[in-house]
């Protein structure tokens, strides 16, 4: 993500990337059109199993964070989601706290539900605010269940309250058991351990976690987590696979101040968190209809790094750690 001169929120929201992707100029954003139609032909995106789900999902998840926090008006939106969506991408990560995200989608989930994996979150403790919080999100997704609902940022939660009598894993695992819920996840972004303990449970279906070039020298979620969780055949998600926004949660809504990737590396990025084994998505928010385009681009052509260019990569990630930090909260 870049930019070079100073510009107007309106222009700003239309131009720049979200925290967790970058501008490039691409041979051709437009989307393929059949002859005598201005719909997308859908060209078909690579699907992996996501663990135990025994889901088949896109490689590419939308995320939709960015979006909903801009905040961007809803038509605009729709039509950044329903980019990546038309061009057939899967798997949709949201949640309640992300702004009128939900919102948005509920504009176009309920066409397409049965093509889609949709997965929200549940930012708490306790069962009674994980009931408001997932009755909210299905009303808004409307949608009477959700394939995934994460615990999320358990690296900032009392694991004892989670796990204990009225705690959230409780409340979900109800819900599991009455449709309402597929599938239990847990994502965040520090604390490993925490991502450990809850996965010895062996109630975890799925873990969403920050797995890129760079932050693997700092949270190292790649050899702290990602064992156990293949190990329990565990689904892994990685996010902030671009190593998000500069200056990270602090920066979230402000996009100008530039993702911490350079853009001549974007697609290596990408390659990175999709070559670790076992992860099944990479999710990556645009903030605009050239980026969600741009995304599905980037999937699509994705090939397993070389040896010479993952080389070059972590060397550049090793340079470039320093400078971010532990931005995301403790490691520890």
């Amino acid at each position: 993500m870049d930019t070079h001169d100073k510009i107007t929120r309106r222009k700003f929201l239309g131009n720049i990337i979200a925290g967790t992707t970058a501008a490039i100029t691409l041979p051709n954003l437009a989307a393929e059109t059949k002859e005598g139609s201005s719909k997308p032909t859908i060209r078909t995106l690579p699907k992996r199993v996501l663990g135990r789900t025994k889901e088949k999902v896109t490689i590419l998840g939308l995320g939709t964070a960015p979006v909903g926090e801009g905040p961007i008006d809803v038509q605009q939106g729709i039509r950044i989601f329903a980019e990546a969506l038309d061009r057939g991408v899967t798997y949709v990560d949201t949640a309640r706290i992300y702004g009128n995200a939900e919102e948005i989608l509920g504009h176009l989930i309920p066409k397409r539900r049965d093509k889609l994996f949709v997965a929200t979150k549940v930012s708490t403790h306790t069962a009674a605010e994980a009931q408001r919080s997932l009755s909210e999100s299905l009303r808004r997704l409307k949608t009477g269940h959700v394939d995934l609902v994460y615990i999320h940022s358990i690296g900032s939660k009392n694991i004892d309250r989670v796990l204990g009598k009225g705690g959230a894993l409780e409340y979900l695992l109800k819900q599991k058991e009455n449709g309402k819920v597929r599938f239990i996840g847990i994502s965040g972004h520090n604390r490993p351990a925490n991502f450990v303990r809850m996965l010895q449970t062996d109630q975890v279906d799925v873990v969403m976690c920050v797995m890129n070039y760079a932050d693997r020298n700092i949270y190292d979620f790649e050899s702290k987590v990602l064992p156990e969780a293949r190990k329990r055949n565990v689904g892994c998600v990685a996010m902030k696979v671009y190593a998000g926004i500069k200056g990270g949660f602090r920066n979230h809504r402000s996009g100008h101040v530039g993702c911490a990737t350079e853009p001549a590396y974007l697609p290596q990025a990408l390659a990175y968190a999709l070559d670790l084994k076992g992860v099944g998505v990479a999710v990556v928010g645009p903030y605009t209809v050239e980026q969600a385009i741009q995304n599905v681009e980037f999937a699509r052509k994705y090939a397993p790094l070389s040896e010479e260019q993952r080389h070059a990569l972590l060397e550049y990630g090793k340079k470039l750690a320093p400078s971010l930090g532990p931005r995301y909260g403790p490691v520890t």
